[in-house]
């Protein structure tokens, strides 16, 4: 069963490879060819740095005993990459969505699980908007990191972003940039996710499909909730 935990200075042991040595979020793109010192220390360095500054910034994904995925969003300046993109800067009442990435064999639907945190957080917290740089191919040009990450990692797609509510508010050939109002209506969403989840638990039923419920596919007025279409990609 997928679980998704808040990411403090405790939970960093908790993330799997792919978000614990990326660091293509935390350079400024002026690394040339040098090869990383120590990419886990530097993740784990602006971790701790903006979670004592900020507070909490992000969300850990686990299925199981094994990592799933994480997502990680703090103010656009405290993300050195944040300046590198076509379509920087980022709106001044906006977080940014600084990396997504999910694990191989990760469940289906652990993006969407791990957005609904970052939503259902920053909500929380009195944020207005979330803004994300997509990614529409794997050829992330000159915006690239030492340690080799980018679109195929941690730059969300933007048809993902899209699905879930995003919409382009700077348009790019390769690299848009995407705002998401933070509304009721998505944390709503998340909460009957979550619903679910304990319902299925406690009734002994195996975990359902993550990622399969739509905000169409749910009856508020009847009090029922009905299936909704394909599970959405990871």
């Amino acid at each position: 069963m997928i679980t998704i935990r808040p990411l403090d200075l405790s939970a960093v042991d908790q993330l799997g490879p792919r978000a614990r040595k990326c660091v293509y979020w935390q350079t400024d793109g002026n690394e040339g060819d040098a090869a990383p010192g120590d990419p886990e220390f530097e993740k784990e360095a602006w971790i701790s740095h903006v979670s004592l500054e900020w507070g909490v910034c992000g969300q850990v994904a686990r299925n199981g005993e094994h990592s799933a995925g994480a997502a990680f969003y703090a103010p656009p300046g405290m993300v050195p990459r944040a300046a590198c993109f076509p379509t920087s800067p980022v709106g001044s009442d906006a977080i940014l969505l600084a990396g997504m990435s999910v694990e191989r064999d990760a469940p289906t639907g652990s993006r969407t699980s791990l957005l609904d945190a970052v939503v259902v957080d920053l909500r929380s917290r009195g944020i207005k908007a979330i803004e994300a740089f997509g990614v529409t191919s794997q050829d992330t040009g000159s915006i690239t990191s030492r340690d080799m990450c980018g679109a195929g990692s941690c730059v969300a797609p933007t048809g993902f972003l899209i699905e879930h509510g995003f919409t382009v508010v700077a348009d790019h050939e390769t690299h848009p940039r995407l705002r998401l109002e933070i509304e009721s209506e998505h944390l709503w969403k998340a909460d009957v996710e979550r619903a679910l989840d304990q319902l299925f638990a406690e009734r002994g039923f195996a975990t359902r499909k993550l990622g399969v419920l739509s905000v169409s596919g749910v009856s508020a007025r009847s009090g029922g909730i009905s299936p909704a279409g394909a599970a959405r990609s990871r």
